[in-house]
């Protein structure tokens, strides 16, 4: 499964929007030349909550429907902010076997940690969507987006989640990832579009001027203006954005 090259592009970027519409031109390029990316039908759901200004540019560049994708990370119990594997609405936990295994860890004794996510996962899905249904995926392209990719377990199960509910081709999106974890979505996405790669990764927020904390507000906010799923059901030259004006042109690289 194919990967766009990454691009030269100045780091860092100057805060999520900045690096969303970057990409939301890099998407629109790569779908007049011959790479053959269809955006046509496409949905773009991003990964809250740090996704969602990046997702809301590229869906107004691309003048296609956004949504969520709720996801939340499994933490190792003594260590929390350390990611063992990650949920996403719809879909089955996900680990990365290697750090289980490097912390004499299984599946199965993380199950009160996994509870205690999918009750937040609940919750989350309850106060971002409210009563608007999730966007139907099944045969269409999906744009997966969030505003990077440190391991890349959160972005798996997101993947995996689409899949199986049918979507038509999974596009994973991030502004910034660490090379290797780039690598690896190969095989879960059917196309992967990374704006930089940087050597020596080691977290996302260091690519970014601005790299403030979201709350659920925000992400109620960012959706509030965007065209939902149910709002629009023609291909990206007809959609029209409700709330956001028209789409930014596109940035010169």
């Amino acid at each position: 499964m194919p990967a766009s090259a990454p691009e030269t592009v100045p780091l860092p970027f100057a805060d999520r929007s900045a690096a969303g519409r970057l990409l939301g031109a890099r998407l629109l390029r790569m779908s007049a030349d011959a790479s053959g990316l269809c955006l046509a039908g496409t949905v773009v759901l991003a990964l809250p909550r740090g996704g969602v200004p990046v997702g809301r540019e590229v869906a107004i560049a691309l003048r296609a429907p956004l949504d969520v994708l709720v996801t939340r990370k499994i933490g190792y119990p003594l260590q929390p902010e350390l990611g063992v594997g990650a949920l996403a609405e719809g879909g089955q936990p996900v680990f990365d076997e290697e750090i289980l295994a490097r912390l004499g860890l299984t599946a199965a004794a993380l199950a009160p940690v996994v509870g205690r996510e999918q009750a937040e996962l609940g919750r989350r899905i309850a106060a971002y969507r409210g009563d608007q249904p999730a966007a139907t995926v099944r045969g269409r392209d999906v744009i997966v987006v969030d505003d990077g990719l440190a391991t890349g377990v959160t972005a798996r199960a997101a993947l995996r989640a689409v899949r199986a509910a049918g979507a038509g081709r999974t596009i994973l999106a991030v502004p910034v990832a660490a090379p290797s974890s780039a690598a690896a979505m190969m095989t879960e996405a059917d196309l992967v579009v990374v704006l930089a790669a940087p050597p020596g990764f080691r977290a996302v927020g260091e690519w970014y001027q601005s790299f403030s904390q979201l709350e659920d507000a925000d992400v109620v906010m960012l959706l509030a203006a965007a065209t939902r799923p149910g709002d629009v059901t023609s291909g990206p030259d007809e959609a029209t954005s409700r709330g956001v004006g028209p789409a930014h042109p596109a940035p010169p690289l």
